[in-house]
């Protein structure tokens, strides 16, 4: 396995399609990024567009990992417009093609967006995350510590609720 990354890509049609396919096979397999499988591909667009809006409008910036010359993972920066929170940014759609999961991909690309945040002047990363789903133990395992919880915040179906972690990484 050999990752290569590109910070901020020109998001050509192209690539908003691979990141697309990555976001919905992602969600059916059951990851918290922002859906409830079953999805689809255009179930997923409008949300898609709306982050790769943000990214041309440079309120988010964007992290894309590659294999082979294919894109394979994402992580978005949220980008604080508040001007007392403009030292940290929110780490989003953190996500790796799930065929391709337990490699140890997520943690290089995890690492490359902690060095992407560090080259753009941030003091610290917030990410938010699903309850329920065990990820939280693997962004504890990158050194993100849990510094908040609210129970029953997100609803996943009538009667599943999860709780909202708020997960904190210094980077300094």
């Amino acid at each position: 396995m050999t990752l290569t990354f590109a910070r901020d890509p020109e998001l050509s049609t192209g690539l908003r399609e691979e990141i697309l396919r990555i976001w919905t096979d992602a969600s059916n397999a059951g990851g918290a990024v922002g859906f409830v499988p079953p999805v689809t591909a255009e179930d997923v667009r409008p949300v898609a567009d709306g982050q790769f809006e943000a990214v041309g409008a440079g309120t988010q910036r964007l992290l894309v990992a590659y294999e082979d010359g294919r894109a394979v993972g994402t992580v978005f920066l949220k980008l604080n417009t508040h001007r007392l929170m403009r030292h940290w940014c929110t780490l989003v759609t953190v996500m790796v093609d799930p065929v391709l999961q337990g490699g140890g991909r997520g943690r290089l690309m995890l690492a490359e967006a902690v060095d992407f945040a560090r080259d753009l002047g941030f003091d610290a990363l917030r990410l938010g995350v699903r309850g329920g789903t065990g990820v939280d133990a693997f962004y504890a395992a990158c050194g993100f510590k849990e510094v908040g919880r609210v129970p029953d915040a997100i609803r996943v179906a009538a009667d599943d609720f999860r709780d909202d972690i708020a997960m904190w990484l210094p980077l300094h």
